[in-house]
């Protein structure tokens, strides 16, 4: 494929940003300009001569602008193969000229939303011209130009002044790409608004999402496997990939999946007293909350200080001189906070290969959105577990009800609960987690593996007894039988929440009932795979 001299070029923008740059390096090699309305006043207010599209195509804009480029005179002379003599001869006999650059870019579709406008403002700024011209010059690429980036403008100028005033096939070949790329997006944004936000379809017949590549990752989950980070196009709620890097190298794929893990389950705490999360391997190893941040990350430590080595830690408050001080005593791998003051940055300035990320705020647990997963063969899409429990919601079920503490207790571990990978199991005393089991083929093992951690945990700190002993338990789903009950019983705890429903419900309240204990079911689980 040969370079391609650009003699016409059509160019019809929204987002007039570098336009008039753009427009005077093309005059400079002779390009005529052909342009419609604002496009049009913004390169003749810097002194460009240029000629209107409804000159080209003898029929004036019309319809507020709904109607000005869909004629064939803009058409023929974009998807006209060149050197097809039928394509010459109907260019020839219909007087179409060729147009060998399109400078486009669309309606501003996802900001009107994002702004809240009104519907019909909403519908207006679905662009039709753009997108068509768009495909047809992006099709056409053997011979036609497209731009859809005003950050690729420079490339383009670039180009021309290398080649005397050509393009190269490909260049054009890749801004064909990024132009599908950009019609499929802008195509996503309005199908999804259509179905979310107009509709109300929340899992509609046909689902499209469109996302942007912001990195690329050194590998995925191991080394074999090619990664990279993509952000949702349009509006969405900060998360992790939206952090303020800064310190630390390049995060990784598995960085991230634990760092949005740990800051998911801290954001359930952004209300409540300072709060840390450490989480390994997308699991948390310690939760707690407590009168300082540091306060916080000590108890959430002392639940398993041996997995919290190399884990990723997320707070809900501002990091301060001495919370940083507490969690540079070992390695870790990424700190997670809102914001943190200039002595917590100098302490952990001084771990090079600390990554610390800056929130700003942190995410609503409560909010709206999708899950989505792949599988072989295609997608399993559900709505975020977003689902919350109330102290009025639940339902106490043994002849015992929980004290005042033992509900706080109770509420703590089964928000903790709802972040753990299924079968999932968490004791918890007095704003922090005594012991986690999770990801086990049955619950009773994983009641087993918490008590044990509580008691290796006691172990290490040298204290008399496990954490475990007067601690609520929580699990996420029901007890099928009443032997996962029986261990928590073992392990000290006196009180139980879980959602209930079981077909031996009454076997497991009678269990525990003679064990003494008080049990809430909340009506509600939170299996995570």
């Amino acid at each position: 494929m040969s370079d391609v001299k650009i003699t016409r070029a059509l160019l019809s923008v929204s987002d007039k940003a570098g336009l008039a740059e753009l427009g005077a390096a093309l005059v400079r090699y002779g390009v005529e300009l052909i342009s419609t309305g604002g496009t049009a006043r913004t390169l003749r207010d810097a002194g460009l001569e240029v000629r209107d599209v409804s000159d080209l195509t003898g029929f004036p804009e019309m319809m507020d602008g709904r109607v000005k480029t869909l004629h064939p005179m803009v058409h023929g002379g974009l998807l006209a193969v060149r050197d097809d003599p039928a394509h010459a001869a109907a260019m020839s006999e219909h007087a179409i000229g060729a147009i060998d650059l399109v400078v486009v870019n669309l309606y501003p579709f996802a900001a009107t939303v994002a702004r809240g406008a009104a519907r019909d403002e909403v519908i207006d700024n679905i662009d039709i011209g753009g997108p068509s011209m768009v495909r047809s010059a992006a099709k056409n690429h053997r011979y036609v130009t497209i731009v859809t980036d005003p950050g690729d403008y420079g490339e383009l100028i670039a180009s021309l002044e290398q080649s005397g005033g050509m393009t190269s096939f490909d260049l054009r070949r890749r801004f064909a790409a990024k132009a599908f790329a950009a019609t499929a997006a802008y195509d996503s944004a309005i199908s999804q608004w259509f179905a979310f936000a107009d509709q109300g379809e929340l899992l509609p017949p046909t689902l499209a999402f469109a996302m942007q590549s912001r990195d690329r990752l050194r590998y995925g989950e191991n080394p074999h496997q090619q990664a990279a980070l993509y952000l949702a196009d349009g509006p969405h709620a900060r998360g992790i990939a939206q952090a303020e890097q800064v310190q630390g190298k390049a995060l990784s794929y598995n960085n991230y999946n634990d760092a949005d893990a740990a800051l998911e389950l801290v954001a359930e705490f952004r209300e409540a007293d300072p709060a840390c999360v450490i989480v390994k391997h997308a699991n948390p190893c310690g939760v707690a909350v407590g009168s300082t941040l540091a306060m916080a990350y000590e108890a959430a430590f002392a639940c398993d200080s041996v997995s919290a080595f190399g884990g990723i830690i997320a707070v809900n408050r501002p990091l301060d001189r001495a919370s940083a001080e507490a969690m540079s005593r070992i390695f870790t791998e990424v700190v997670i906070a809102p914001d943190a003051d200039e002595a917590a940055r100098e302490i952990f300035a001084a771990k090079k290969n600390l990554r610390l990320l800056l929130t700003g705020e942190l995410p609503d647990p409560t909010r709206p959105g999708l899950a989505v997963k792949s599988i072989a063969g295609g997608w399993l899409v559900q709505t975020r577990d977003n689902g919350r429990v109330s102290r009025d919601a639940l339902e106490v079920v043994t002849k015992r009800a929980p004290t005042q503490q033992e509900l706080e207790d109770c509420l703590f571990a089964w928000t903790v609960a709802k972040h753990v990978k299924s079968n999932a199991i968490v004791y918890a005393r007095e704003g922090a987690t005594a012991g986690i089991g999770a990801g086990q083929m049955n619950r009773l093992e994983s009641a087993r593996i918490a008590a044990w951690k509580a008691r290796d945990a006691a172990g290490k700190a040298g204290w008399a007894q496990p954490r475990t002993i007067g601690s609520a338990v929580a699990s996420d789903a029901f007890f099928p039988f009443a032997d996962g009950l029986l261990a928590a019983v073992e392990a000290g705890a006196t009180a139980v929440i879980q959602p209930g429903g079981s077909i031996r419900d009454e076997e497991v309240i009678a269990a525990a009932d003679a064990a003494g204990l008080a049990m809430v079911f909340t009506g509600m689980r939170h299996f995570r795979h």
